[in-house]
């Protein structure tokens, strides 16, 4: 009898029934989610900045703290528990928007790739391209719209 190849996870199970460790390989590693975003009250269109979160690594694009974020943060959004539906802020490239919307996993996607780096190594990542929060005046974060995220 032949050995069936299981699909992978991110093919087989939705956001809501992954493990939290499988959860947690969804992210890319970019960094975007980290990214001061304004919306436009008007049209609902959400407009990113180079400023991220204090808490980024902006080097490793990731959170210096990730365990303690929400409370150090209060308006850290947790993605596991938003609604899919929801995630239209996130970047087309964000892997959790990604299977959240049925499409596949970019090849850079460090699961598809095996490498932690690749998303930084196809330009996809926010590293060497924002600052920290604690070196722009709220007031500025229109005058650092950016738009090459998508």
């Amino acid at each position: 009898m032949a050995d069936i190849v299981r699909r992978p996870f991110w093919e087989r199970k939705t956001l809501a029934e992954m493990s939290a460790e499988e959860w947690e390989s969804v992210c890319d590693g970019c960094g975007k989610c980290c990214l001061h975003k304004l919306e436009d009250h008007d049209s609902g269109e959400v407009f990113y900045t180079d400023v991220a979160c204090r808490l980024l690594d902006t080097d490793q694009c990731r959170c210096s703290n990730y365990g303690e974020r929400r409370k150090l943060v209060p308006n850290c959004v947790s993605l596991r528990e938003s609604d899919p539906a929801e995630m239209f802020w996130l970047p087309q490239s964000c892997g959790y928007r990604t299977l959240a919307e049925g499409r596949e996993l970019e090849d850079w996607h460090p699961l598809i790739s095996g490498n932690t780096d690749s998303v930084h190594f196809a330009a996809v990542s926010v590293r060497g391209r924002c600052m920290s929060e604690s070196k722009v005046d709220t007031e500025d974060y229109e005058d650092r719209i950016i738009y090459w995220v998508e």
